[in-house]
């Protein structure tokens, strides 16, 4: 397992707000309101980073074409029962960290139409990044916020462009 980008103190502060649009409110409506959206701009791919969020999703209809999990919400092991989908691929992971072996697993599921799962043993919340530079324009990646509700990141030009600021900026890592 070969670390490519190594979160630092001040991104990690950054990176605690929202980066993209809240939705606020419980899963009945934030998955409604998500609904509405994705009826309205037709993203290409719909891409989930998250335990509870990629639950939801699947629980209200709404299939993500990639979801990335961990098994753990806030910290805690959870056992939530996972959809059935047509591949599941495992990565390692650490917390605070985004390896080789992940950034791979992501760009290769979007380049394909299969419903894919990927299980993170370590820590999935920074693929977020990944899966916003590598999903194709115009898709909508959906991570959830704690305690407050979802957010949306269409992935977009600027979107890419900020992610590709944001991975400079992490240290590069040596192992």
């Amino acid at each position: 397992m070969k670390v490519k980008y190594t979160l630092t103190p001040k991104l990690r502060i950054f990176l605690k707000d929202p980066f993209g649009t809240l939705i606020e409110g419980l899963p009945q409506e934030t998955m409604n309101k998500l609904s509405e959206i994705i009826d309205e701009k037709k993203p290409p791919r719909i891409i989930s980073v998250g335990d509870i969020v990629s639950h939801n999703l699947h629980e209200y209809k709404i299939n993500p074409q990639l979801t990335v999990i961990d098994h753990f919400s806030l910290r805690k092991k959870i056992n939530l029962i996972e959809k059935p989908v047509e591949k599941t691929v495992y990565v390692k992971n650490p917390q605070g960290k985004i390896t080789d072996e992940a950034i791979v697993a992501i760009k290769e599921a979007l380049q394909t139409n299969i419903h894919t799962h990927i299980i993170v043993e370590g820590e999935e919340d920074l693929l977020t990044l990944i899966a916003v530079l590598y999903a194709p324009e115009k898709s909508i990646i959906v991570y959830g916020q704690p305690r407050c509700g979802i957010v949306l990141v269409e992935a977009n030009f600027d979107k890419k462009e900020q992610v590709k600021k944001l991975l400079k900026e992490m240290k590069p890592s040596k192992s």
